[in-house]
């Protein structure tokens, strides 16, 4: 089992949600959704600081001894040098005892030997992957393996649909 996680940002909270899915078959098997009030404002260069407390809402709720790995909507590093982003801080703050997968939809400059491209369904523009607490070819395999026609695989896309309901 696979949790994925993503945060949207309203005009005064956040909404942060949590998707527990079968990587093999892509059947979501649970929703979880927190409204945070207090929010962090966000600073440039340590966006985690904002979302990484989110995120933690979520995880809270979650037994982790029945999941895999953690997919999150961002980078598990910034750079080459291997200096962390949001996955990473998420997989410090979870004492390195669950692998994260970072999917995004941008690369970072100076990342290329810590995250990989995969192409999705007909789609000429890739997802950057990259994973930490597992291999990065693993991480890339459940990506890839991931239903969907397009791009973003179809339970990513359910997980964005309902971080942005209302």
């Amino acid at each position: 089992m696979l949790l994925a996680l993503d945060v949207h940002y309203k005009e005064n909270y956040a909404k942060s949600v949590g998707v527990i899915f079968n990587a093999t078959e892509g059947t979501l098997q649970a929703s979880l959704i927190e409204i945070i009030d207090e929010v962090e404002d966000y600073v440039s260069g340590q966006f985690y600081k904002r979302e990484l407390p989110c995120l933690l809402k979520v995880v809270d709720k979650v037994n982790l001894t029945t999941i895999d790995a953690i997919v999150v909507d961002g980078h598990v590093y910034v750079d080459n040098d291997c200096n962390l982003g949001l996955g990473g801080h998420l997989y410090k703050a979870l004492d390195e005892q669950i692998p994260i997968i970072g999917v995004a939809k941008r690369s970072f400059h100076d990342t290329e030997a810590v995250s990989k491209e995969v192409f999705k369904g007909k789609s000429k523009n890739p997802l950057y992957v990259s994973a930490i607490g597992m291999d990065l070819q693993d991480a890339i395999s459940i990506i890839s393996q991931l239903h969907g026609e397009h791009r973003i695989p179809t339970i990513l896309k359910a997980l964005d649909d309902i971080t942005k309901e209302a």
